[in-house]
Order: structure tokens, then sequence, then C-alpha cells
């Protein structure tokens, strides 16, 4: 049995992408393996926000996850800031990485280019998360392809820690979503869905009702012509809903665009099948979000099982680089 980790932030209601892209994912893989899933409050500090937000949206995601079928009996579905070995575990980790490395960071050069504002957590938060994934000595992390050199410099700081103080971490590996997973926005189709870009119409949310999934996919940018052929780089919007309809219902998006004469019809299609697919996770959300005290305390439970398992871990690195054990 292989652990496995992978995060997610606390954005409040996960949207398709999510789902598809990752969560679902997660909800095949709990039950083959030792299985670790983290809601990584922690990293949304790195910016600015609302605390009352963040609270809640942190309840809600981990609502969500539930809804959309993580098992607390074959997953274990935790806070990180309720285990404080993250934190912890990133000092050490930090006292390893270089300025040179978190200064090459994607997201670090992409705000520090456009002159932002930039704070420290920002700089340092790839280690924070090489933290994350180290604790649990995981065999693979699900990544996509943006998260990759995330993963890359966890990979490198487990190597040098290991050769400076002694084998202390399992150098984890990469595992790939499935193809087909990544889902792009309805109104930008060259650019991956996500809550994080204004795009209301371009994104849904996995509590959308029918209603407005049918008004959104209607809506959704197509391209010119009228042919319904999967074409991502001549017809990006209508590759998208052709993925999007195979990754709902199964099938092969270009097989599946020979079974359509207009995009109104493929339209339909997608919106009734990402209906079907939500509604388990919809109906289910309802009865979830009406005993949020249960929620807390799966939470509860989640972050006792992952805090021994951390405890473990930061103990031996602490020992490692010569750290007095506590109490």
């Amino acid at each position: 049995m292989s652990r496995i980790l992978s995060g997610i932030q606390p954005t409040g209601e996960l949207h398709l992408g999510n789902f598809l892209g990752a969560v679902r994912g997660w909800v095949s893989s709990q039950g083959g393996n030792d299985a670790y899933y983290c809601i990584v409050d922690l990293h949304a500090l790195s910016g600015e926000h609302d605390p009352a937000t963040l609270a809640a949206r942190t309840l809600e995601t981990a609502t969500c996850l539930l809804a959309a079928g993580l098992d607390p009996l074959s997953c274990t579905l935790f806070v990180q800031s309720q285990v404080p070995e993250h934190t912890r575990l990133a000092w050490l980790l930090e006292c390893v990485a270089t300025l040179g490395e978190l200064g090459r960071m994607t997201q670090y050069k992409q705000k520090a280019g456009r002159g932002d504002s930039i704070r420290v957590g920002l700089f340092t938060y790839p280690v924070l998360m090489a933290a994350d994934i180290l604790l649990y000595q995981a065999d693979a992390v699900p990544v996509g392809e943006d998260q990759r050199q995330h993963l890359e410099l966890a990979r490198n700081l487990a190597i040098r820690f290991n050769h400076h103080y002694g084998q202390t971490f399992v150098v984890p590996e990469a595992a790939t979503p499935p193809v087909g997973a990544r889902i792009m926005d309805l109104q930008e189709p060259r650019r991956k869905m996500s809550k994080s870009v204004s795009s209301p119409l371009g994104t849904i949310g996995v509590l959308d009702e029918p209603a407005e999934i049918a008004r959104k996919v209607k809506k959704a940018v197509t391209d010119a012509g009228s042919e319904v052929a999967y074409d991502r780089e001549a017809k990006p919007g209508v590759a998208n809903l052709l993925e999007m309809l195979a990754a709902a219902g199964g099938g092969d998006p270009a097989e599946l665009a020979g079974h359509f004469g207009s995009y109104g019809e493929l339209k339909s299609a997608v919106a009734e099948a990402i209906s079907e697919l939500l509604r388990p996770l919809r109906e289910r959300y309802g009865e979830l979000a009406g005993e949020p005290g249960l929620v807390m305390k799966i939470l509860a439970e989640g972050a006792e099982r992952a805090g021994e398992v951390a405890a473990r871990t930061y103990a031996d690195a602490a020992r490692a680089i010569g750290l007095l054990p506590g109490h």
C-alpha cells in the first residue's frame, strides 16, 4: 500500500475543474492507498484575506470534499494549521533551502516582476509546501504541470537533508493525474478554470443548480465554423466542451464529436451530463451543511491521526539536524 498526499486551498465551494482534475481522483485512490488529504489554510495567509471568510471557506471546502466522496474511514482528511509540525518542519527546511532556488519559483517571479508588494510568506511558502509533503513520508504526490516545480523543490530538499544529516525523508515521486482532466474556463478556453480569476460565467461550481449549469454552458465560448470537431488548437472552445463531456460521462472526446451536428446539441448534452454527475454531491452537501459539528469532528479526528505521523517525522528530522528531544 502506497502512501499518497495531496492538498487543496480553502477556496470554499469547489469548481468543476477541482472536482474532475483532482478530487475525483482522490476519491478513487483512497481505498487502495494510505491517503492523506490536507486543506492548506496556512498557504492562504500569504496574501490578503479576510479572517472570518477564511475560516468559513475552510469549513465549506471540507464539506465539499466529504460530499464529493472522501470517506474518513478510508482516508485522513485534515486542516494544515491543526497539525503544528507543518510549520515546525518548514523552519528546518528553510535552513536547508537557498535564496536562489526560492527566487526561481514561478509565482514569486511573476508577482515580483509586476512590482507587487510581496509578503515573506509568499517567498517561503514553497518550503512550507515541501514540509506538507515530507512530513507524511509520501511515496507519491498527485500534481499537475503547474505544481511540478514545487514538488521538485520538495525532492531536492529531501535529498539535501538526507545527504547532510542522514536518511530522514522519503523522496516522493510525482503521480500524474488522469489524461483529459484539465478543465478550461468556459469563457476563455485556453485558460484553466479557476475561482481566482474573475470569470463568473466561465466557472461551474460543484453546487450550481442544473439551471445555472445550463445557463453557463449555453453561454460558453465556441469557435468559428459550425462543425463539432475535437481540435484543441484550432477549436479550443469546442474541445473544452467535448473534454468536459468525456470526463463527466465517459468516452473519447474525438469520438464523441461525431455524435453532434451542432454546437447547440453539444452544449445541451454537456449541461445534462455535468448536472447529473454533480447531483449526488449537491444532495450530500445539503445534508452535511446542516451538520457543521460533524464536519468539525471529522477534521479533528483527521488532524489527530495526521499529527501522529507528522510528530514522528518531525522528531526524526529534529534529532538528525541536532536539536535536543522535547518531552
